[in-house]
């Protein structure tokens, strides 16, 4: 768990046992610790320290927070409507998108199962919340958990994995440049639904894709549909209202929204203040792959994009509803000990996190084709030149 490092100094076995008692001799080693080492604990001692009702789903109380958010974005579109002002639009823009990202979290927890126990009422407002604002619940929900199962894992995680060095150096100019450079990552949502990342193929919207196994197939279909008629809608009203008025309203908070999503994902896997590691073959673990995602404090957005921040207990128990993450994660922290890195507090607005984003996209550019416990390695030449036959 921890790492000695020795500085030329004399090693633990040339030392009597006096000089290694010596608290002088002692305060000269230093201790670090080892993020990447199997932790002292397992998956049920964590589990056995959250209390019983944390896990506890909630219908109407999940439901309760579906109609505030839909009341609130109803509200916010009749007051843009009424006053129909340029001053106005780039506020409503920032407030509307920001509640279709949080419209987005309570469907991504339907597709996890934790707003409730019925299956049915999890698809069902899943499909509705996604589909306003175009994401294909089943093709999401399928491919989350999918990322969820393999969190951490070189080979088989499915969001914002790492790129091996041998397809980082195959990889076109272009695609890195879109990858790494802000503010192309922050827009890339709607592409990874279409084609997923690089090195991956497939598609959320075709039940024929490598993402899915046959029996869940009827379920992308019924998701796509979902989604072909709320597209269709969007195009009708263009038709009606005009396509001006149509970003005003919802293309421009849709953009906003996908910000949001790709900055808040991609802040839970990379970006801490010290490297951490990602897995492959014999050394991955679901608990091991599970420690490595990082919380993060939103400021005043903590409670509206409903608490996604607190995100390491959320990875290794999905189930849990998000108005209980925090107390399970302060009741499993004793247990996580230094696996658990407290998030940096934050003020009203996040604006700390954007430096973490930043130094990320800089440093973090992909990992060695060997090893199973590897960290992430930096392209000093990345953004240098083009090459010729791009």
């Amino acid at each position: 768990m921890f790492r000695v490092e020795d500085s030329g100094r004399k090693s633990m076995g040339s030392l009597g046992i006096s000089e290694i008692y010596d608290k002088s001799s002692f305060n000269e080693m230093e201790f670090e610790f080892d993020p990447s080492a199997p932790p002292p604990f397992r998956l049920a001692e964590i589990r056995n320290a959250i209390p019983k009702h944390c896990w506890v789903k909630d219908p109407f109380r999940s439901l309760s927070y579906v109609v505030r958010d839909v009341v609130f974005v109803a509200t916010l579109i009749v007051i843009a409507i009424h006053l129909d002002s340029w001053l106005f639009y780039p506020v409503y823009w920032a407030i509307q998108g920001t509640m279709f990202w949080a419209i987005f979290v309570l469907g991504h927890d339907c597709g996890h199962g934790s707003f409730s126990d019925s299956q049915l009422l999890n698809n069902v407002v899943g499909h509705i919340l996604h589909s306003a604002i175009l994401v294909p619940y089943h093709g999401w929900r399928i491919s989350h958990k999918t990322h969820h199962q393999n969190h951490g894992n070189v080979e088989t995680d499915e969001s914002w994995v790492p790129m091996p060095e041998k397809l980082y150096n195959k990889v076109g100019y272009s695609t890195k440049f879109l990858r790494y450079k802000i503010p192309f990552p922050l827009l890339a949502y709607p592409v990874y639904l279409m084609k997923r990342s690089p090195g991956k193929s497939g598609s959320h919207f075709n039940p024929y894709s490598d993402l899915f196994q046959p029996h869940e197939r009827k379920y992308v279909v019924t998701s796509t549909l979902c989604w072909t008629v709320m597209a269709a809608l969007l195009v009708y009203l263009c038709t009606a209202f005009g396509s001006l008025q149509m970003f005003k309203i919802y293309g421009a908070p849709y953009l906003i929204f996908v910000m949001w999503l790709d900055f808040v994902t991609y802040l839970h896997h990379h970006g801490y203040e010290k490297k951490l590691p990602w897995y492959r073959g014999k050394e991955w673990s679901y608990l091991r792959g599970g420690l490595t995602t990082v919380d993060r404090d939103y400021g005043l957005f903590n409670n509206i994009h409903h608490d996604i921040g607190t995100h390491v207990i959320h990875h290794l128990f999905p189930q849990i509803p998000h108005y209980h993450l925090r107390e399970a994660t302060k009741a499993a922290k004793p247990v996580l000990g230094k696996y658990y890195r407290e998030p940096k507090k934050s003020g009203p607005i996040p604006f700390h996190l954007v430096k973490d984003l930043t130094r990320s996209m800089k440093q973090d550019h992909y990992v060695s084709d060997s090893g199973e416990i590897v960290f992430y390695q930096t392209d000093p030449h990345i953004f240098r030149s083009a090459p010729k036959d791009e």
